[in-house]
């Protein structure tokens, strides 16, 4: 497990910023947040974000920012959006993270809701989406802080607010602040992603986020003071937990990566300890990695197939609890001292101690694929109303195609229909209202009815299925779950992304979309001509290979699940063209919007 740092007070009783002050007397020279600037880091010390924080404490004050009082951020992974998050804090002020990738009217509904009267915003990009609000009778909002000065126009500027901090800050002031916060004060609210309707505000306390990484820590080994590279959103759960909240109480360092299409090359540079993905960034990284292996020649290629089939059987040992033998070990340690980590070193996932992942099932094969290199993804479980993880795989038990088993202190059930049922210290202890209200979310018994589908093995591991909302119902009155499905297809490494339709229907279609980095190197293994992804989708080779992969994941799978028809799609599904969410996961409405007429022409051709 990991090491617990001294705690500045019983659990039940820690705030955030009383984890601050620990971290700038225990640890003040350790470095705390990095980000990049020009061909460098820039990197502030915990001593540094204290000072920081007193400062914009200082400046959200003179701005007329209280206690208790929503305040609304779109940046993006930058010291401005991480360091205003724990000023706000410090104030007793509620911080709230909107989606850089929200629409105009997600974003009206989110500052209506939730009554905020301030927002942050990044610059040119964000501004036409919030300036409308300043205008609206119908929304709170009265005031703009740019960050980018040059965008700012007659807004504020985070630079001059920062000033004006600077010259405001009294120590005294700033300590009797944060020294009313308690531990059931609201930390923040995470507003869901909307993938079913408008966004719902979970609000969280610092009691269930400190109770949730004390509860995850003592399952998990990280080394002391472990590196974040640090690129989901901050508006999910994940990258707030990940990004702000463990590395408070690890005393961790946070880099920052402002720009998600930077994350590859800031882990060769950084070479981390460890890396979170959701499933979608692990499959891109294995869809990479295997364009880069069909590169190799022959001999080669089959070096490494033999080093990844030793390191299956290697995790395969640790998944059933038994010590590998001495040859097995040995053949593991060379494989990856001569042929694995030489590959991973070019990716610098070499010094991998801890891979993890959550936000939605984790395709098995692609779970596979990496223990092939001796790493072991532990996928997690959880939702933002339970504060992020409920069920999680470790070192010492995992099973691979589950979430793991539950953390201390959570209780987890089945219902009858399959529904899986949370309850326990983590679970939110509402939905905000649009009167400040919060509407509870547990039934008279304490449990929370999660939306997940899934069942407990014998060995109290979870295994999701899918979400109850999205299971498929067809005409004949068979349930089906589309992650199953879609998951089976992609296993080929020429299928991306697979969305799969049949509600109501006599049987089911699939959309499919191509793998943009492995089909080039699919199609130049082949000696195709083109090597780009939208003209390889009418090539016929390329259509008989997908219709080979079609036939072999119905082959795996049962009469009502399998796929009659499909249609081959040129475009990416991604969240700023709208089919994905922040997180990556499936926009199913959306999608079947705007593909109706191809969904529709598949049950009538």
């Amino acid at each position: 497990m990991t090491t617990i740092l001294r705690l500045p007070a019983d659990p039940d009783r820690i705030t955030f910023p009383a984890l601050l002050l620990r971290n700038a007397e225990d640890h003040p020279e350790l470095p705390a947040l990095s980000w990049r600037e020009g061909d460098g880091w820039t990197t502030l010390t915990w001593s540094e974000v204290r000072r920081k924080t007193a400062v914009l404490a200082a400046g959200y004050t003179a701005l007329g920012v209280g206690r208790g009082e929503h305040v609304l951020m779109m940046m993006g992974n930058t010291p401005e959006h991480w360091l205003s998050d724990l000023a706000l804090v410090h104030l007793g002020a509620v911080p709230v993270t909107v989606y850089g990738t929200s629409a105009p009217e997600q974003i009206a509904h989110i500052a209506r809701h939730s009554r905020a009267r301030v927002a942050i915003v990044g610059g040119a990009r964000e501004l036409p989406r919030w300036e409308p609000l300043l205008a609206d009778p119908t929304a709170p909002l009265e005031r703009l802080v740019v960050v980018d000065p040059a965008a700012a126009g007659p807004h504020r500027t985070y630079g001059s607010l920062h000033a004006t901090g600077a010259r405001l800050v009294n120590p005294d002031t700033f300590e009797k602040a944060w020294r009313e916060a308690r531990a059931t004060d609201p930390l923040t609210v995470v507003y869901t992603s909307g993938t079913t309707g408008d966004p719902k505000g979970v609000r969280l306390t610092h009691r269930t986020v400190v109770g949730n990484g004390i509860a995850l820590d003592s399952v998990i080994e990280f080394p002391e003071h472990v590196g974040h590279i640090c690129y989901l959103p901050f508006a999910h759960i994940a990258e707030r937990m990940l990004g702000i909240y463990l590395p408070l109480l690890r005393a961790a360092q946070v880099y920052l990566c402002a720009e998600p299409t930077q994350v590859a090359a800031t882990v060769r540079e950084l070479r981390p300890r460890q890396f979170f993905g959701v499933p979608r960034v692990w499959e891109k990284l294995a869809a990479a990695v295997r364009a880069a292996l069909a590169g190799l020649p022959e001999e080669r290629r089959r070096a490494v197939e033999a080093a990844n089939e030793t390191a299956r059987a290697h995790v395969a040992c640790r998944e059933r609890g038994e010590e590998p033998s001495a040859a097995l070990a040995a053949a593991y340690r060379e494989a990856k001292e001569q042929v694995l980590d030489p590959l991973l070193a070019l990716a610098g996932f070499d010094r991998l101690a801890w891979t993890a992942s959550a936000a939605a099932p984790m395709p098995v094969d692609v779970a596979r694929f990496w223990a092939g290199f001796g790493l072991v993804v532990m996928d997690a479980w959880g939702l933002t109303e339970t504060t992020g993880v409920v069920t999680t795989n470790g070192p010492e038990a995992f099973r691979i195609g589950s979430v793991g088993k539950p953390l201390a202190g959570m209780a987890v059930r089945v219902a009858d229909d399959g529904e899986i049922m949370v309850r326990g210290p983590y679970v939110s202890d509402g939905y905000l209202r649009a009167d400040g209200g919060v509407d509870g979310l547990r039934d008279a018994d304490g449990w929370f009815a999660t939306g997940d589908i899934g069942h407990l093995d014998d060995d109290g591991f979870l295994w999701i299925t899918d979400r109850k909302k999205e299971l498929i119902v067809t005409s004949t009155g068979k349930n089906v779950a589309p992650a199953l499905v879609e998951n089976a297809l992609k296993e080929h490494p020429l299928i991306g992304q697979a969305l799969v339709h049949g509600d109501g229907r006599s049987y089911l279609v699939a959309l499919l979309v191509l793998d943009p980095e492995l089909a080039p190197a699919w199609a130049a293994a082949h000696g195709l001509d083109s090597t780009d992804g939208g003209g390889l989708v009418d090539h016929p080779a390329v259509r008989a290979e997908i219709a080979r992969a079609v036939e072999a994941a119905n082959a795996r799978l049962n009469r009502t699940e399998q796929i009659k028809k499909y249609r081959l799609l040129d475009k990416e599904w991604s969240p700023e063209s709208g089919e994905l969410t922040p997180s990556l996961k499936l926009r199913r409405r959306v999608i079947r919007q705007r593909y109706a007429e191809v969904i529709d022409g598949l049950y009538t051709e």
